[in-house]
């Protein structure tokens, strides 16, 4: 189920790209001989206009065939082709797929805004949050929530002492109901892990757990209300944006130290996930939810975006770097030269997925 969840999301990703450079190839009177849904072989296409709109048998992703993309050498730029454009214009076209992947992670990331995100909450979301609840941050070695076997992760349902009991998710209400409690007396928790199992645990408080506050009676747990905090419908584009940003700042950094990296063979591969990594995270996203789903797919179409416009042959930012060069120069390159560049340029790019791809499969036998 984890694979064909994966390839719906490739799929959608792929499309979305694609779409970007149809709708600005259309726009600037370029024209578009084909938009097709998977690779051929050509299962089915109608002809609308002069694009022919195509579904075809491999499905894993799909294609923009733009007139004059790549024209024959010796050939004058025939009307209406890509290169018979105004270089600005070719950039534009080049640029589109990648801004609707930018494009494309802000709606993703407002709509899980939106619909909700589970997140730590502040104690007054917390008391407006309907599905707040008591989640362990974190436990001390050798404390009696240790003992008692308490984990991160863990939901606190209940606790109930000699003194009465409290069922809520404000931290501070549970840390001052545990330190109000006789040292030594058994404490009765109520709590579900990660597996949504229940248990009842047993746990008796004692002084001196806390280095900061030796006096004070306590578990050594630290908790946290944990719920889904929604946005408001209208703030969640603009959160969304704010978020979007941050995110894509981040990535860039992660990326441009990858790739710095090859070439100084210092990259560490066990920070990058291929194909197979990539298949597996999309799987856990989509059994933990929604929301899960639209945040690693947004997180995928941004990585997409920023490693197309890396100005390698063969991606969408070599191809703005030949374009950049010819209004430099002032007349096109060769095309035989800059065939065989992003020839070289897309068999590196294989050869770099196998290795990432062979990387992922040693993470999970080794």
């Amino acid at each position: 189920m984890s694979i064909l969840v994966f390839i719906l999301v490739l799929i959608a990703l792929i499309l979305v790209h694609e779409f970007g450079h149809f709708l600005a190839a259309k726009w600037s009177g370029m024209r578009v001989d084909e938009f097709g849904i998977g690779y051929p072989p050509k299962a089915w296409g109608k002809k609308i206009g002069e694009t022919e709109y195509t579904f075809n048998w491999l499905p894993f992703g799909g294609f923009v065939k733009i007139f004059g993309e790549d024209p024959e050498p010796g050939q004058p730029p025939a009307p209406r082709s890509f290169t018979s454009k105004p270089r600005p214009i070719q950039a534009l076209v080049l640029f589109a797929g990648i801004a609707m992947n930018l494009l494309f992670a802000w709606v993703l990331i407002s709509g899980t805004l939106a619909l909700g995100t589970q997140r730590a909450l502040t104690a007054e979301e917390a008391a407006a949050t309907p599905d707040a609840v008591l989640a362990v941050a974190g436990v001390l070695a050798g404390s009696p929530a240790a003992e008692a076997g308490l984990a991160p992760g863990d939901t606190i349902i209940s606790i109930e002492g000699a003194g009465g009991s409290y069922t809520g998710a404000d931290a501070d209400l549970f840390t001052a109901f545990v330190g109000e409690h006789e040292a030594g007396l058994p404490l009765t928790l109520s709590v579900k892990n990660l597996n949504g199992e229940v248990r009842t645990v047993v746990a008796a408080s004692r002084e001196g757990v806390v280095a900061a506050d030796p006096s004070r009676a306590a578990l050594g747990v630290s908790v946290a209300p944990v719920g889904t905090a929604k946005v408001v419908w209208w703030k969640a584009p603009i959160d969304g944006a704010v978020l979007t940003w941050e995110i894509t700042k981040e990535i860039a950094i992660a990326l441009l130290a990858f790739f710095g990296g090859l070439f100084t063979l210092t990259a560490d591969l066990s920070q990058v996930a291929g194909p197979v990594g990539i298949a597996g995270a999309v799987g856990d996203a989509s059994a933990s939810g929604l929301t899960a789903l639209m945040t690693i797919t947004a997180l995928i179409s941004i990585n997409l975006a920023l490693i197309n416009l890396l100005p390698i042959p063969a991606l969408d930012g070599g191809r703005l770097l030949f374009v950049a060069i010819e209004s430099v120069i002032r007349k096109p390159l060769n095309p035989v030269f800059a065939n065989g560049v992003n020839a070289i340029g897309f068999a590196l790019l294989v050869l770099l997925m196998l290795v990432v791809t062979a990387s992922d499969i040693f993470k999970i036998v080794g």
